[in-house]
Parts: structure tokens; C-alpha cells; sequence
């Protein structure tokens, strides 16, 4: 009788050998998932939180970053081993004390290539052998789409091949509303085209804050939304945060769930990822909502991604990254073992990304 195959927990305590002592976070590796043939992953025994973030940003909004290498620290310190590098497409005046948005109402937050360039050099210095980074450009204005390629170009000439990730960028973020961004004129939208034929040409996936909209009005900009995907149905598009934000806590989630699967379902190649504590706090968490969104991951566990959003601005530290990955990978204890394998484990993220990595199977259930 063929015996069943290891769990990566028991591995790990063969390699711990006589000294019996174990992280809390038992180490995971990145050749476990290059060579596709990890032993089962134990639910049981191992962390429900996900080894994924693909939704991180290095940069603030204003004032100094958490140091390159600090941050990569908290992932492995976490056992995360993928990440998304985000910059902040947009930055408060250099002359500003803020480094939130939030905090100063009034001040323009304007577009820059700069953040896309620190991350860069950052990650050309300082490239980590244990964790696998993605860089990701964030400069543009999606209400200035003739500035876009060009960004791209510049970019490419310095850094070939470096950046094979767009976002997160916004079609609408109704939180800097009071710091000058507006949604994207629709009529913007057609002329995208230039730069969304490259994105697909090299297999760019492009990550797309798009508010659905508040409690006033839920379905507000749902329109820019169904323009965007209708005009651009073959691009890779990640909605990031299902579409909900700090402005629209209270959507009922049966509307919000037949929303996303009405456009999962016409659109193949579009994702949405779960990144923000927001997220969780305002629906996640909840009781009454919880159970709905738990069998939403589970039928759409092919097109979804998880994330932190965390803001690495230099007044957070390593606690309030591992609160928010805590939180956010919350979920994931509630997923059945094909989701959690998708989700927290990273297979979405290798399929979407064009990576050579699988996740390894749940103890108990075969790799498909």
C-alpha cells in the first residue's frame, strides 16, 4: 500500500532535528513551490494566513518608506514569500508633514513616476534570495491616457524587463475626493487602448481601484466599471477590494456577490482580490454577512487574490503587518481545501502571473 506522502510540517521537524525548537511560522521555502513537488500542506497544523500578498505598497503617500529591506523582513519574519512591489501611483507635495491623504484635505495628491523608480532601484539593490518579488508600475492617470505609454517606455528603458505588474491605479477612489482626483470621464476610457494592447501583449495583468460606490448610491460608478471591462474584455483586470471601500460599508451582500459573479461570469479573464482590512471588518467579519461571502470564494476560488494593503509609511512596524495579514487572510480559515489551495497558497497568483510555481496540494486532496 502506497503511503501518503509527508506533510511540510513533519518535513520541517526531520530538518529541525535534536534541537526540537520551531518558529512560530514554520519555514516555508520558494523551492518547495518551484519544483512542484511539496509535501501536502496541513491545515491543521499549519498557518491559515496567506503566503501571497499581491497587494503591498513600499511607498507612502508623503514623508519616509519603512526601509526596503525592513520590509521584506516582515514578510519573512510572516511567511509570506510572493509579493506584489507597489509604489503610490500618486504623492502629497514634497514640502507636506502628511504622510496619509486622509490626514490633509485640500492638499493635491498628484500622479508620479517617482515611487515606481525608488521601489525599482530598491529591489535591483537589494533583491532577496527568499522571497519572490513582482514590481509593479503605479504611475498612472488613467484620466490622462496619453501620458501612460510613455511612462511605460521610460521605465522599460531603464529597468528592461523589471515591471511585470500594473497598479494599483484608480478609476475611482471616491477617498481622494477632497484631495483633487476625480472618477475618470468615461469618454477617457476608449482612449486606453494604446497602452491596454501592450499590457496584453506582454501578459500584464493591471490592478484597478474602481469604487462600486457609497451608501447613498451602492451602484454608483458601477458603469466605469462594466465600460472598462466591456471595452477591454481580453486584458488581465484585477478589481481590487470587490469594489468596496470605507465609503460603502454597507452594501448587502447578496447584491454586491450577484454583482461580481454577473461580471466574473462574462468576463473570463477578470479577477477581484480581497485586499484591506476594510474589507474584512465591514463584511468579512460579520456574522450575518460572513457565511455568504465564504460560498462566493469557494465557487469563484479560481479568480480570486489575497493582499494586505499595507501602507508602508515609516510610522507602522512590523506588528501592524502582521495584524493586517492576520486579518486579511482571516477568511481563509473558513475556505474549503480547493480555495485555500487557490487563494492563500498562491496558485491564482502563479497562473495569473505566468510563474513557475505550484502551490502544494492540501493534506487529504490531489493536486487537479
Amino acid at each position: 500500500m502506497k503511503s501518503s506522502p509527508p506533510t511540510i510540517w513533519l518535513v520541517l521537524l526531520l530538518q529541525l532535528g535534536a534541537s526540537g525548537f520551531a518558529s512560530d511560522t514554520p519555514k516555508l521555502t520558494l523551492e518547495m513551490f518551484r519544483t512542484g513537488s511539496a509535501p501536502c500542506y496541513d491545515r491543521t497544523a499549519q498557518p491559515q494566513t496567506s503566503v501571497v500578498d499581491s497587494h503591498l505598497h513600499f511607498r507612502p503617500f508623503g514623508g519616509p518608506a519603512i526601509p526596503f529591506g525592513e520590509v521584506v523582513s516582515y514578510l519573512e519574519r510572516t511567511g509570506v514569500l510572493f509579493v506584489n512591489v507597489y509604489g503610490i501611483g500618486q504623492r502629497l507635495p514634497v514640502g507636506s508633514s502628511c504622510t496619509y491623504y486622509l490626514d490633509c484635505p485640500g492638499t493635491p495628491v498628484r500622479p508620479t513616476l517617482t515611487n515606481d523608480f525608488a521601489n525599482a532601484a530598491d529591489y535591483v539593490r537589494q533583491t532577496p534570495d527568499g522571497v519572490h518579488m513582482t514590481l509593479s508600475m503605479t504611475f498612472p492617470d488613467l484620466s490622462r491616457p496619453e501620458s501612460i505609454l510613455p511612462g511605460m517606455q521610460l521605465l522599460e528603458r531603464e529597468y528592461p524587463g523589471a515591471f511585470t505588474w500594473m497598479g494599483e491605479v484608480n478609476l475611482v477612489k471616491q477617498a481622494l475626493f477632497n484631495n483633487g482626483h476625480r472618477p475618470v470621464p468615461p469618454d477617457k476610457i476608449p482612449e486606453w487602448a494604446a497602452f491596454m494592447t501592450v499590457l496584453r501583449e506582454r501578459n500584464i495583468p493591471l490592478a484597478v481601484h474602481a469604487d462600486l460606490g457609497n451608501d447613498n448610491e451602492p451602484t454608483r460608478y458601477l458603469p466605469l466599471i462594466e465600460e472598462m471591462l466591456r471595452l477591454y474584455p481580453d486584458n488581465k483586470i484585477v478589481w481590487l477590494h470587490m469594489g468596496l471601500s470605507k465609503e460603502l460599508v454597507n452594501m448587502d451582500p447578496g447584491k454586491h456577490i450577484r454583482i461580481m459573479e454577473t461580471l466574473l461570469d462574462r468576463y473570463p479573464k477578470l479577477m477581484v482580490d480581497t485586499s484591506w482590512r476594510v474589507v474584512d471588518d465591514h463584511y468579512f467579519s460579520k456574522p450575518e454577512k460572513r457565511p455568504a461571502y465564504v460560498s462566493f470564494l469557494n465557487r469563484n476560488s479560481e479568480r480570486v487574490l489575497p493582499g494586505t494593503d499595507f501602507l508602508a509609511s515609516a510610522n507602522k512596524d512590523f506588528d501592524v503587518y502582521r495584524t493586517e495579514l492576520q486579518i486579511t487572510s482571516g477568511i481563509n480559515r473558513d475556505l474549503n481545501d480547493e480555495a485555500f489551495r487557490n487563494i492563500a497558497l498562491g496558485q491564482n497568483y502563479f497562473r495569473l502571473s505566468g510563474l513557475e510555481y505550484v502551490a502544494p496540494p492540501v493534506c487529504g486532496r490531489p493536486v487537479p
